[in-house]
């Protein structure tokens, strides 16, 4: 019968592997700040007693770029990227030297992309109108 120290594993058989080694634990020093409820609430735009803080003199109503607007400077944004790809092809096939293919190809791909995420959103917008029209009230 052969030793164990000279014997080698029999096929199928595997040798015991070490055991892995353990991880060394990292203790980190957290500091918290006191909590200050007046400023939380005066950032939230509340007086401490819960109330809405009255709106600054001469701050009226206030108004913020609404989807209608956002979606025209989206629209705005792609047709100017198409329109300078446009531009830029036209200078490479005059042969201009001021103008660069590798240009005119990353101008390309932005108003492609861009296309492509309009399209993407005219088509989520359609299926959430299509959604709404079609629920039962």
């Amino acid at each position: 019968m052969p030793d164990a120290a000279n014997s080698r594993p029999i096929a199928g058989q595997f040798a015991p592997s070490p055991a892995p080694p353990q991880p060394t634990i990292r203790r980190m020093e957290l500091k918290l700040k006191p909590f200050d409820f007046n400023a939380a609430v005066a950032r939230a735009g509340l007086s401490p007693a819960g109330q809405p803080l009255a709106p600054a003199r001469g701050a009226g109503k206030v108004e913020g770029a609404g989807f209608q607007q956002a979606l025209a400077g989206a629209l705005k944004s792609v047709s100017a990227s198409q329109t300078e790809a446009s531009r830029l092809q036209r200078e490479v096939q005059l042969d201009n030297p001021a103008v660069s293919i590798e240009q005119t190809m990353v101008a390309m791909q932005k108003a492609q992309i861009g296309f492509q995420a309009t399209l993407q959103v005219r088509n989520r917008l359609v299926q959430a109108y299509t959604d709404i029209m079609n629920m039962q009230v």
